[in-house]
């Protein structure tokens, strides 16, 4: 596996999910490696601040959830780049994507930087507004990770509200395109 695609939006199969195949499309074209992953829906809970990461240093979370199973490929040597993908809820991301932020960036960062050097790349969804301040919050999770952060020719974003209707957003379907194409050169380090 090379790239992890995370859905933070509790739709399935929505727009959230549209881009990230989008994403996935061009990078499997590139022969490289994929798995789309579900938070929504999923048993997830919010960090608690307990810091038992920091005295344990095992690379594992205290709370037992279907996290677990996610931070440990998040954390393998074979994941070369991390796309998250979240909807716009109140000019945020998701309390499933801020969950698995929270989580998986915590116990990075105790077990000496589990992140540092893969790629990250955020994917937007918003029906008028308020993406500036989800693409940044993924990004801040990228870029105190150490992270590389791929980008496009615009702001990973796109326009949608009602079901598939990304499809219909054609700078934003281009956006997620070229974004896939800039990974792939990061990942093959080429130019």
């Amino acid at each position: 596996m090379q790239v992890l695609l995370i859905n933070g939006s509790p739709h399935a199969k929505g727009n959230t999910y549209d881009a990230l195949r989008i994403v996935e499309q061009e990078l499997v074209s590139k022969n490289i490696t994929t798995e789309i992953i579900q938070l929504g829906g999923i048993n997830i809970k919010g960090c608690q601040g307990c810091q038992t990461c920091w005295q344990n240093k095992d690379a594992k979370c205290v709370i037992c959830d279907d996290l677990q199973p996610i931070m440990k490929k998040c954390f393998d040597k074979n994941t070369k780049c991390i796309v998250i993908g979240s909807p716009t809820y109140f000019s945020n991301v998701t309390a499933e994507t801020k969950a698995f932020i929270d989580r998986v960036g915590y116990v990075a960062k105790a077990n000496n930087g589990l992140l540092r050097y893969k790629i990250g790349a955020p994917v937007v969804i918003d029906r008028r507004a308020g993406a500036n301040f989800v693409y940044s919050a993924i990004n801040f999770f990228f870029g105190i990770n150490e992270m590389v952060i791929a980008t496009s020719s615009y702001w990973n974003s796109g326009k949608a509200r009602k079901s598939h209707e990304l499809m219909n957003d054609v700078e934003g379907v281009q956006t997620f395109k070229t974004l896939a194409q800039n990974i792939a050169r990061l990942i093959f380090n080429d130019s």
